[in-house]
């Protein structure tokens, strides 16, 4: 090899590499729940099948390339017609293997399409070009693209679309599930662990597809109580004369009562809750932190950020825009 296709290669190794590095923070690799852990165990036992027919095959592969190769002077191998054995052989082979694949996969299927507990938690998740809604039943409670569950407790996922196909996923706590319209989809699963968890919608579903994106708050259970009765209710009212009351009016007067629901404000249903939006920690469908700067960005140019969001931009005063962000991180 010629000395700068050989330096062209070490320059581009260490990037190979870093491929194989981390972190990786929607891995399907970290089951964190029960049904996550099923999948997991699957995966690895089809993976170790897999392993053994690529050795294999590779093996007997290598064995016959060395073995009959052409050499000076030798005479051409004979070739074996109709042998019964090694025909039989390479049919029960595969069938074998493919047994000892599907009895698991039915089995683990079976598992995790079990009947919610008696104690499992109902949510319905509602997927919208290209955001979350999520419904607590039980508690009257609706917000948006964070959800919420304890640990230890069974949750039931009750999912469906209110526009075209998507998938939710998030790869820690369990496996895919298509989002079909005019169709209710389950996951049940117990998180095992507290933490926060990516997610993202894995089924292409428009121009924004990729800004889809969830996140999945696991918490103790006195932690989940607390989050559940603070999203009840009224929001944060604001004082008489404040930026926060300024905002509110910039809401009002903006249209966007049109389309957002805040308690006791307005009750629009095309875009996401905001009653608490304020206590959440991202915006746009976890595209942005949930920060002042990132508000106004948001608000400003909505189409900017996410490349055919619903939300149109509006020609606004730098006054009211200030005043709106204000108003909108006051409501937890």
């Amino acid at each position: 090899m010629p000395p700068y296709r050989r330096h062209r290669w070490l320059t581009l190794l260490p990037l190979v590499l870093a491929a194989c590095g981390g972190p990786f923070p929607q891995s399907a690799l970290h089951p964190e729940s029960d049904y996550a852990r099923s999948l997991d165990a699957l995966f690895h036992g089809i993976f170790w099948w897999a392993v053994l027919v690529f050795v294999l095959v590779e093996s007997l592969l290598l064995f016959i390339l060395l073995r009959y190769r052409q050499r000076a002077g030798a005479a051409t191998p004979k070739p074996t017609h109709g042998h019964t054995v090694l025909e039989i052989a390479w049919t029960l082979a595969p069938a074998l293997i493919l047994v000892f694949i599907a009895v698991p996969t039915m089995r683990t299927i079976f598992a995790t399409q079990q009947p919610p507990a008696f104690n499992a938690l109902r949510i319905e998740v509602i997927g919208h070009q290209w955001w979350w809604e999520y419904r607590y039943p039980a508690a009257g409670i609706v917000t948006a693209n964070e959800l919420h569950v304890p640990v230890g407790r069974p949750v039931d996922l009750e999912i469906s679309t209110a526009d075209v196909i998507h998938s939710f996923w998030a790869p820690g706590l369990g496996g895919k599930r298509d989002l079909i319209p005019g169709h209710v989809n389950r996951i049940t699963f117990t998180a095992e662990s507290i933490g926060t968890f990516t997610g993202q919608c894995a089924e292409f579903c428009g121009e924004s597809h990729a800004n889809m994106r969830l996140r999945v708050a696991v918490e103790s259970d006195s932690a989940f109580r607390a989050w559940l009765a603070g999203q009840g209710g009224l929001g944060r009212l604001a004082a008489k004369g404040s930026v926060e009351e300024k905002g509110r009016d910039a809401f009002r007067r903006y249209g966007c009562i049109a389309c957002h629901t805040v308690t006791g404000v307005s009750a629009g249903v095309i875009g996401p809750n905001l009653t608490h939006v304020g206590s959440r920690t991202t915006i746009a469908a976890g595209v942005l932190p949930n920060t002042a700067e990132a508000l106004a960005r948001w608000i400003g140019d909505p189409p900017g950020v996410k490349p055919g969001a619903r939300m149109p931009k509006l020609p606004m005063a730098p006054a009211d825009l200030t005043a709106l962000v204000a108003y909108l991180q006051s409501l937890k």
